[in-house]
Formats: C-alpha cells, sequence, structure tokens
C-alpha cells in the first residue's frame, strides 16, 4: 500500500513532466544521476553529510515502530508494514525514478504495487538464505549491487535517447497540429 502510494504521487510528477515534454530529460538526468551516485567514493557522502538530521528522524520512527511491534495485533502490523514501505531504501529509489517515467499517476501506482509485490519473495529468500551464505558470497553480491545499478542507469539513458527501439527506447511522440482551415 505504501509503495503504490508512493507510484502515485511519483507517477503524477511524472505525467506533469510528460505534459511539458520533459519526460526523455528526465528519464537521462536520473540515467545519470544513478551512474555518478555509484562512482561517487562513500567518503565524499561522508563529508559532506546532509542526511544526518534526517536519518535521526528516521532512528526515532524505528525506535517506535519496534517498540509498537511488541504489540502483535493485526492492525500494529499493517501499520508497522504501511510505514516501514517510507523508510529509505536504494532499490526503492531507483523503482521511484522508474514510476516517474511513466505517463500517469495509476501507471506508478501499478508499477510501485508490482515493485512490491516482487520484494516479497526476494525478500524472504534473502533472509533465509542469508543464513547460509558465507561471508565471500555476500561480498561477492555486495559488490555486484553497484554493477547493477550503473546498467539500470544506463538503460534509462538508452530509453531518454528515443533511439526507435521498441520497449527499450521507444522514439519520441510528436503531435502535429494542422493549421489549415478549410471552408466550404
Amino acid at each position: 500500500m505504501a509503495y503504490s502510494l508512493i507510484g502515485l504521487f511519483f507517477g503524477l510528477v511524472g505525467k506533469s513532466l510528460y505534459i511539458f515534454g520533459l519526460q526523455q530529460q528526465l528519464s537521462i538526468i536520473i540515467g545519470i544521476l544513478m551512474i555518478v551516485v555509484v562512482l561517487i567514493p562513500v567518503q565524499t557522502f561522508n563529508k559532506y553529510n546532509f542526511s544526518k538530521p534526517l536519518y535521526k528522524l528516521i532512528s526515532k520512527v524505528k525506535s517506535a515502530l519496534g517498540k509498537a511491534l511488541k504489540k502483535k495485533t493485526a492492525d500494529t502490523f499493517l501499520t508497522i508494514g504501511f510505514l516501514n514501505g517510507f523508510l529509505p531504501c536504494g532499490l526503492v529509489y531507483m523503482a521511484v525514478f522508474a514510476s516517474m517515467t511513466t505517463q500517469s499517476a495509476l501507471q506508478g501506482s501499478l508499477y510501485m504495487a508490482i515493485f512490491g509485490l516482487g520484494t516479497i519473495p526476494l525478500m524472504t529468500t534473502a533472509i533465509y538464505l542469508g543464513k547460509f551464505l558465507n561471508a565471500t558470497v555476500k561480498q561477492r553480491i555486495q559488490k555486484a549491487i553497484p554493477v547493477f545499478v550503473v546498467i539500470i542507469g544506463l538503460l534509462f539513458i538508452i530509453r531518454g535517447l528515443g533511439l526507435g527501439i521498441p520497449y527499450l527506447s521507444p522514439a519520441p511522440v510528436v503531435e502535429m497540429v494542422s493549421g489549415d482551415i478549410d471552408c466550404h
């Protein structure tokens, strides 16, 4: 539900950008940002820590969620699950960027709902398999994540270029308006 709500909002933002003809430029900018974030060393982010106040707030929210989790009622689990969807996560950010490149609020919401459903088997598998993986395999997985982020960033850039490749980089739609008046 949280992801759908987020997708609804960012799909609406994306629709506005589409109406103004900025959809392809947005896709290129997002792709570049994704690649730049991977290439900038972590020390640079730590040096200019703009997110410290945000993380203090998130820490307080997590603490409150932990206390609420002790109640173990259905509505508590629903509330905690819903609020958990708003906690920072790199993969969610990528999905939000993708929902912004959709052309409507409904498509953005649907995209994020499917993303959320897709995380269920992946996260469940990660929890259970994570116990059996040794440190070397976990390190390899951690090293592979930035590679996939760069690949997805490149796909965003290719999509924004409008190269005429079906489903990957569709040609830009140019609407033609005729000014001919036909009077009889």
